[in-house]
C-alpha cells in the first residue's frame, strides 16, 4: 500500500542540441540572483507579442535571437534554471522565412513569429532529438512532426526547442523527483532555485515562467501539466481526452495522455490550444471537436460570471491542514460570488475502494503496451526496442541512468499482461469509466457549470533522498482519470512561491472554463514574476 500511495501522490499532482551525457550525478550548488535582465520584455504576454509582430515593431527574427539570448542568459548560465535541454538550428533560419513572408503576404497565422518550446517527449522531423529524458534514447531522431506539432507550425509558431522533464514523464520509479532526467539533471523553480518545479513538464512550465518563451507545450498523464503550472505559477489547460492528437508523444497510456498548452495568461493558453485541436485520423481515440473547429479565445468585456453556478471543491488532499493556501482559495471563490457566480459550497466527493489500484493496474498495463508500440515504429537501435530491454539497458547503465532512483514503475509494467487481460478491462471499468461517470453525476447533482478546485501548495525543496513531497490538493485526478478538461492559473502566493486554482468542467466546455478563468485572472491579477531566489531561510 505505501508503494502504491506513492505512486497516487505523484500522479495526483503531477519530451542547437545540448551535450546528452548525464548531468544529474550530483548537486550542483545554487548561484547568487543574478542582476535583472535587460530582456525583460519577453515577460509580456503572448498576445501583446503578437500585437507588435503583427503591427511591424517586432521581427520574428529579433524575438527568436532574443529568446536564444535568454535562454543563455537564465538557463545555461546564471541561476543555471536547466529548463531546456536542445535548441532548434533552423529556428532564426525559419523566423527570416516568416518575416520575408510577412513583408509580401502580411501575418501567416493565429501564433505569427511566436516562439514554442516543446517538452522532450514530443517528436520533431528536425535535428532535435526526442528521449522523455533517457540516456537510453538520448540520440533518437523521430521522421516527423508530432500531429499536433504541425498544426503549430501551420499556424505560424516557430519551435525554438525542447524542454527537460521528469524523466519517462515521472513514469519510471515510484520515489522519482519531479523535474529530474538523466539527460538534463534537476530542473530548478526560478521563484526559489532550491524549490521544485513539479512534474513531469517541468521545463516546460519553468522556461514560460521565466520568459524563456512565451508559449510551451507539456504533456498530461495525471497532473503533469497543472501541477507544473501551478508551482510555476502560470496558466495550463489539460484538455478533454482526444481532442488533441497523442501522435508523436512518448506515451504513457492512452486512457489518459494528452498534451496542452502552458503560457503566462489565460488569453495565451487559449490561443494556442485552439491551434493544436484538430481531428487526427491516426489516433485511434481522437474525439472530434462538435461543430468542428473550437473557438476558445475569451471575450475580454464579458468578465462578469452571472448565471455561472461553480461547486467549491472541498474533499481535496489536506483540507483544513494548510491555512495560509486555503485563504488564497477562499478569498478566490469569493471573488467569483463577486463576478456574479452562484456559489455551491461545498461540494464533495470520496473516491471508491480499490480506485488507486485500478488506476495503476491501468497505466502500467497501458504503458508496456504503448511504449513497444512507440519503440516498434521508432528509430532506435535494437537493443532499446522493446519496455523489457529497457529495463536491461537501464541496469547495464545504472550509475548514469538511475543515481537516484531506480525504475520500479518499469519492471511492474514489464509484469503486466496485455489489453485483452480481465485484470485490465476490469480495473479500466473501475476507475477511467467509473471516474468518468462519478464526474458527470457530480456536475448534474448539483447543476453545476465547473467546480472550482485548489491545485499546489508552496512548491517543497528538491529533496533527491525524499523524492517528491506531494501534501496539499490532488484535484488532478478528477480531470486526469475522467478524461475532462480543466483549466488551472495563478491565485496568490505564500512567500514567493506560487498558488494556483483551477476549474473542471463537461467534456469539450474549454471555451467556457477558459472564459471563467479569465474574469477570475482580471479580477486576481495575482500572477508574479520570478526572482531568481536562491533559498529560503528557515
Amino acid at each position: 500500500m505505501l508503494r502504491i500511495s506513492l505512486f497516487l501522490a505523484v500522479l495526483m499532482l503531477t519530451a542547437c542540441e545540448r551535450p546528452p551525457e548525464s548531468k544529474a550525478s550530483a548537486p550542483t550548488a545554487v548561484v547568487a540572483e543574478p542582476d535583472v535582465p535587460s530582456d525583460d520584455w519577453l515577460l509580456e504576454d503572448a498576445w501583446v507579442l503578437r500585437e507588435r509582430l503583427e503591427g511591424g515593431d517586432l521581427s520574428a527574427e529579433a524575438l527568436v535571437q532574443a529568446s536564444l539570448d535568454r535562454i543563455a542568459r537564465l538557463d545555461d548560465a546564471g541561476p543555471e534554471l536547466n529548463a531546456v535541454l536542445a535548441l532548434n538550428d533552423q529556428a532564426l533560419a525559419q523566423a527570416r522565412r516568416l518575416d520575408q513572408a510577412f513583408a509580401k503576404d502580411g501575418v501567416q497565422g493565429p501564433l505569427h513569429g511566436l516562439p514554442v518550446l516543446l517538452k522532450a517527449n514530443i517528436d520533431t522531423g528536425d535535428d532535435m532529438p526526442t528521449h522523455a529524458g533517457s540516456l537510453a534514447l538520448a540520440q533518437q531522431r523521430a521522421a516527423d512532426d508530432a500531429f499536433h506539432v504541425q498544426r503549430l507550425r501551420a499556424a505560424g509558431a516557430i519551435i525554438l526547442g525542447k524542454t527537460n522533464l521528469s524523466e519517462w514523464a515521472n513514469f519510471r520509479d515510484y520515489g522519482s523527483s519531479s523535474g529530474w532526467s538523466s539527460v538534463g539533471g534537476q530542473t530548478r523553480n526560478p521563484h526559489v532555485l532550491d524549490r521544485n518545479p513539479c512534474g513531469s513538464s517541468s521545463g516546460s512550465g519553468v522556461a514560460v515562467a521565466a520568459g524563456l518563451a512565451p508559449l510551451a507545450v507539456g504533456t498530461e498523464t495525471n497532473g503533469s501539466i497543472v501541477c507544473p503550472a501551478g508551482m510555476n505559477g502560470i496558466v495550463g489547460i489539460k484538455p478533454t481526452l482526444g481532442v488533441v492528437s497523442r501522435d508523436g508523444i512518448i506515451p504513457i497510456a492512452h486512457s489518459q495522455d494528452t498534451a496542452g498548452p502552458m503560457a503566462r495568461s489565460v488569453r495565451d493558453a487559449a490561443l494556442m490550444l485552439e491551434a493544436m485541436i484538430a481531428l487526427d485520423p491516426a489516433d485511434p481515440g481522437a474525439q472530434a471537436w462538435p461543430g468542428g473547429s473550437p473557438r476558445l479565445q475569451p471575450d475580454p468585456k464579458a468578465l462578469s460570471l452571472a448565471g455561472k453556478r461553480i461547486g467549491i471543491y472541498r474533499s481535496y488532499t489536506g483540507a483544513g491542514q494548510f491555512p495560509r493556501v486555503e485563504a488564497i482559495y477562499d478569498q478566490a471563490a469569493e471573488t467569483l460570488a463577486l463576478l456574479g457566480a452562484e456559489l455551491v459550497d461545498p461540494v464533495s466527493w470520496s473516491a471508491p475502494d480499490g480506485l488507486g489500484q485500478q488506476q495503476l493496474e491501468v497505466l502500467l498495463t497501458e504503458f508496456k503496451a504503448d511504449l513497444n508500440a512507440y519503440l516498434a515504429a521508432a528509430d532506435v537501435p535494437a537493443e532499446i526496442a522493446t519496455l523489457a530491454q529497457l529495463v536491461a539497458w537501464n541496469e547495464a547503465h545504472a550509475a548514469a541512468v538511475m543515481p537516484i532512483f531506480g525504475q520500479e514503475i518499469f519492471t511492474d509494467a514489464q509484469a503486466r499482461e496485455g489489453l485483452d487481460s480481465a485484470a485490465y478491462l476490469e480495473a479500466r471499468e473501475g476507475s477511467n469509466v467509473a471516474v468518468r461517470q462519478a464526474m458527470d453525476a457530480l456536475l448534474d447533482e448539483y447543476e453545476l457549470d465547473a467546480l472550482f478546485i485548489p491545485v499546489n501548495g508552496p512548491a517543497w525543496k528538491t529533496d533527491w533522498v525524499q523524492g517528491d513531497r506531494y501534501s496539499f490538493g490532488g484535484t488532478s485526478t478528477l480531470s486526469a482519470v475522467s478524461g475532462l478538461p480543466s483549466i488551472v492559473l495563478p491565485a496568490g502566493a505564500v512567500m514567493p512561491l506560487p498558488v494556483n486554482v483551477g476549474f473542471l468542467g463537461r467534456a469539450f466546455s474549454e471555451a467556457e472554463l477558459i472564459q471563467m478563468a479569465y474574469a477570475l485572472e482580471q479580477a486576481l491579477e495575482a500572477r508574479i514574476t520570478p526572482t531568481f531566489i536562491p533559498t529560503l531561510e528557515k
